[in-house]
């Protein structure tokens, strides 16, 4: 039996980009989707609700050259990323209409997931359901294993968290303050420094656009040199701060945000360094840890309903705002998590 078509209105991937992307590499089309998966297969149909901009997609649009841990878009083809959904209609024994999920999605009205094992149900609703596009969502559990696992961190030690205020940085500093640790971020703006301060609790905060020298900006705010830095920008800022890490330092490369639209990346010239100071530096990605969600999701609901955890997001409203979303991700025009809002339950 045939299901009710309607219009999808879907983001498609133009071609690849160097430098900054812009608005135009993206297109809004539309075209007909029936609200039925066919008989006999185990796809799961999904209305999106909610769509995470994260800056790992900006990867995905250049060509690739060597061989990464995420697929690179294919031109022409639609735009995917997390998101959260409700289940419309399924072939699958483990989901049923009405269900709540998020994982990853195209970015379009409605999506037709062929491996619906890889979306999670949503077990707890009386937090936004925009969160599991965040704090209980890939950026949530990307905060909780680079800081618990890899960090190993100690009551007392001091953490220095760059971009402190995006989707993970500002649940870096909570974890942190949380351990009992002394946390500082950087931002790029006086609104975002003074977010770290009072909304996320940071002992303090700086704008980083705002210092002529990012080593003695450092050893401003740790005079006594560095525990532990959650590293998300890379290039000048990783430089300034492998001369003010601590003896037996740990680093936990989550991204490099500030080399991801140059054609030729940044060198960091005081890695010798790691060797005087045995700093351990490991680089991760989400999907590494996805073994400890369930512990994760019990621990991040509990403090955010104990009001321990507080989270912001910055959410534009219609599929069509997609683009300028994502592209404001790289001159730091988000205040907090950037979600789009596709449609309401």
């Amino acid at each position: 039996m045939s299901g009710e078509k309607l219009s999808n209105k879907r983001i498609i991937f133009k071609d690849y980009v160097s430098g900054y992307p812009r608005e135009e590499d993206m297109l809004v089309v539309s075209s007909d989707i029936e609200l039925k998966v066919p008989a006999g297969s185990s796809a799961v149909l999904l209305k999106n609700l909610y769509l995470s901009c994260d800056p790992y997609m900006r990867g995905k649009m250049s060509k690739p050259v060597g061989k990464s841990y995420t697929e690179p878009f294919t031109p022409g083809s639609i735009i995917t990323g997390y998101g959260v959904g409700k289940v419309v209609d399924s072939g699958h024994p483990n989901f049923q209409a009405g269900d709540l999920v998020w994982g990853v999605t195209g970015w379009e009205e409605y999506s037709v997931i062929q491996a619906p094992e890889s979306l999670i149900k949503i077990k707890y609703t009386d937090v936004p359901l925009s969160y599991y596009t965040g704090i209980l969502g890939m950026p949530g559990l990307t905060a909780y294993a680079g800081f618990h696992e890899i960090c190993s961190p100690k009551k007392g030690e001091t953490v220095y968290v760059s971009a402190a205020s995006g989707a993970v940085g500002q649940l870096v500093g909570q974890f942190a303050k949380l351990m009992g640790c002394y946390v500082v971020g950087s931002a790029g703006s006086q609104e975002k420094v003074d977010l770290l301060k009072s909304k996320f609790g940071y002992d303090n905060a700086f704008n980083y656009k705002e210092e002529q020298d990012l080593n003695a900006a450092l050893k401003r705010y740790f005079p006594d040199g560095i525990d532990i830095y959650f590293e998300n920008v890379g290039g000048a800022m990783l430089d300034a701060v492998l001369l003010n890490m601590r003896v037996y330092g740990r680093i936990a490369a989550c991204g490099m945000i500030s080399q991801y639209n140059l054609a030729e990346k940044e060198g960091v010239r005081n890695l010798f360094s790691v060797v005087v100071k045995r700093i351990r530096i490991q680089g991760f990605i989400e999907p590494d840890y996805k073994h400890s969600y369930p512990q994760f999701l019990e621990l991040a609901i509990q403090y955010i309903r104990e009001g321990k955890l507080v989270y912001v997001e910055d959410v534009a409203e219609s599929l069509e705002k997609a683009p300028s979303a994502l592209i404001g991700l790289f001159s730091g025009r988000n205040v907090g998590k950037q979600v789009v809002l596709v449609a309401r339950e």
